[in-house]
């Protein structure tokens, strides 16, 4: 079973994405913010996929990106966020972001690309 690592401080957003993924077969971790990510994965937690948010307290989600890539080099990282502009991609991109998706997103969709992001999912 594929793990998907949630960050976001919506907590409805959390609740309605992890229903989504456990509903098609995915263990799901969820984090309130950056900073709270970033522990985790500190502390050993390796993901098959990490969906972050952008705008989020403490530690927003490009600064996760970046500071997560120094640890974990190759698990893919999608961005989930109402954000759309394009320097903001273009910086998510450059830190190691895998993805780019624009709230909201339907669970079809969603699924669609986390399969063709992280191998065997």
């Amino acid at each position: 079973m594929k793990s998907v690592f949630l960050v976001d401080d919506s907590t409805t957003m959390l609740m309605s994405l992890r229903s989504t993924l456990e509903i098609s077969g995915f263990k799901v971790e969820t984090a309130p913010d950056g900073e709270a990510a970033l522990n985790k994965i500190k502390s050993g937690f390796k993901p098959d996929l990490i969906i972050t948010d952008i705008n989020m307290p403490k530690l927003d989600g490009i600064g996760l990106i970046k500071e997560a890539r120094k640890v974990l080099r190759f698990t893919p990282i999608l961005v989930l966020t109402t954000e759309s502009q394009q320097a903001k991609r273009d910086e998510a991109k450059k830190l190691g972001a895998t993805g780019w998706l624009v709230k909201p997103t339907g669970g079809a969709e969603l699924i669609k690309v986390i399969k063709q992001v992280v191998p065997g999912a």
